[in-house]
């Protein structure tokens, strides 16, 4: 296809606003040939009244429709072929393996909303019937859950197939029947148009209302803030900083009729490197370590970026093993300059901490591409991070290893510790009896807790939760990946005394 740089508004391409940008090649810092326009006030609101206005209609059509239209979504992304993914890799530096394996979940987690529209079950209807002999009599109640209504979904940076504009987030909305208005990342804005335009043919071969869907580009702060605050939008979904997220969120809260913002917030993910397993295989950890700091260039919310263990022999050989890994490790291009900038500063912050050593650095040259990034691995005493007030998330591939001399300072970091989207624990079962205390404590700190494993990468399944305490995310219930995420844009809706020929089908005898 060829790019436009323009919106799609209820099916419709439009682009009225004077205020333009590009795309950026990371690897290389050029600007990419087409110009984007950030999206105007009249836009936006034309997009939500749109979603409105389908909404209702949504609510009323066979849930096969909606599965139809997921699964002809899937299809469409596939069909797109190395179109779709040539413009993934000019836009955010990724290998193509990578972005061929994110079209991949992209597409699988489509098909599993598609499934789900389909099926009903994640409609819980609840029903209890009347028994006029009771005292008094008890009237006939049934219960069962309805789409919340317009959804605005903010994409991730760093998976611009699978929490972009088709990512998890708009395609549980489709499914529950909400109308989805998607902000393009600014990062990837062409993705984000051939993308939309695979939903937007999607939505019309579907014969499905047009505001169903829109996308509109932008890289101002200003349109995100008026996404929050349109007042036919009843839920946001957003995947970025803490700063940006709290920011949106006090806005979706200080509206005078306040929304659900579901924000995904990242975290440090911290790992409790216990003895047992340290006496065990040090190096293996180590290895594998590695591997998860600089999966994807460290760009993962999931990259654990604290580890702590207690001082021995064996700890020190885990921290040679990390050094020899993190030594051989090659550079490589970040998804765009400001994650690079904000990388370079962060791990500068974390050189010149007073009681922090460096154990490695990649020591493989540059090849001169833009925006690459070094693996950097540091190593302190357990009093460098007890001194610390807060800890800052560093995106990217450094972490730093903490000695401990007690299993005290173990439960006094844990007690410490702000909500996080993981924690993970490397030990063996008598291990995890004799840090019993230390797994309740994480219970109640993090989202998810991986034993013998590394927090980098997620499975789409029933069972997976992805969020956790604030800052990780501003409501620990909800997961922001799996099936399970649907609940976000649901709301219960009660029928008190209907005769069964007016109730919804799932309810009715």
């Amino acid at each position: 296809m060829t790019l436009t740089g323009q919106h799609f508004i209820a099916g419709q391409r439009n682009a009225t606003g004077a205020s333009t940008f590009t795309g950026i090649n990371p690897a290389t810092g050029e600007a990419l040939p087409t110009t984007f326009h950030d999206a105007t006030s009249d836009e936006i609101n034309q997009a939500v009244v749109a979603a409105e206005e389908a909404f209702y209609q949504l609510q009323q059509v066979d849930p096969a429709k909606l599965a139809d239209l997921l699964e002809s979504i899937a299809d469409r992304i596939e069909a797109a072929g190395d179109t779709l993914i040539q413009r993934v890799m000019a836009e955010t530096g990724l290998p193509e393996a990578r972005c061929k394996g994110e079209r991949g979940r992209t597409c699988n987690q489509t098909r599993i909303f598609a499934s789900m529209a389909r099926d009903g079950s994640w409609r819980q209807p609840r029903i209890d019937a009347a028994d006029p002999q009771s005292k008094p009599g008890k009237p006939d109640v049934r219960t069962m859950l309805f789409g919340i209504g317009p959804v605005a979904v903010f994409g991730a940076s760093n998976f611009p197939l699978a929490i972009g504009v088709v990512g998890t987030d708009t395609v549980c909305a489709l499914a529950a029947g909400c109308p989805v208005i998607v902000k393009a990342h600014p990062a990837h804005p062409g993705t984000c148009e051939i993308l939309a335009e695979i939903v937007t043919e999607a939505v019309a071969h579907c014969g499905l209302p047009a505001g169903t869907f829109s996308m509109l580009q932008s890289n101002s702060n200003e349109s995100g803030a008026e996404f929050v605050r349109h007042p036919g939008v009843c839920a946001v979904a957003f995947t970025g900083s803490l700063r940006g997220g709290r920011a949106l969120f006090d806005i979706a809260c200080s509206r005078p009729r306040p929304i659900p913002f579901y924000a995904e917030m990242g975290s440090s993910n911290p790992v409790f490197l216990l003895p047992g397993a340290l006496a065990q295989r040090s190096t293996d950890i180590a290895a594998d370590y590695i591997k998860s700091v600089t999966m994807g260039v460290g760009q993962f919310c999931t990259n654990p970026a604290i580890v702590l263990g207690l001082e021995s022999e064996h700890l020190e050989s885990f921290v040679s093993a990390a050094a020899e890994g993190a030594a051989g490790y090659q550079p490589q291009t970040m998804l765009h300059p400001g994650i690079y900038q904000a990388f370079e500063s962060g791990r500068q912050k974390i050189a010149a901490t007073s009681g922090v050593s460096q154990v490695a650095v990649s020591q493989a040259e540059s090849s001169g591409t833009a925006n690459e990034a070094v693996c950097q691995i540091f190593a302190a005493d357990f009093s460098v991070l007890d001194a610390t007030e807060e800890l800052e998330e560093v995106f990217g591939p450094t972490s730093t290893i903490y000695r401990c001399q007690s299993k005290d300072q173990l439960l006094k970091f844990a007690r410490s510790l702000d909500g996080h989207l993981t924690a993970t624990l490397h030990g063996t079962e008598e291990d995890l009896t004799e840090h019993a205390d230390l797994v309740n404590i994480l219970q109640h700190k993090v989202g998810r807790i991986v034993f013998n494993g590394f927090p980098t990468g997620i499975e789409v399944c029933h069972a997976m939760h992805h969020g956790g305490p604030y800052p990780a995310a501003t409501h620990s219930f909800f997961t922001s990946i799996g099936h399970q995420s649907i609940y976000r844009f649901v709301k219960p809706v009660c029928f008190q005394g209907f005769p069964s020929s007016a109730l919804p089908e799932a309810l009715r005898q």
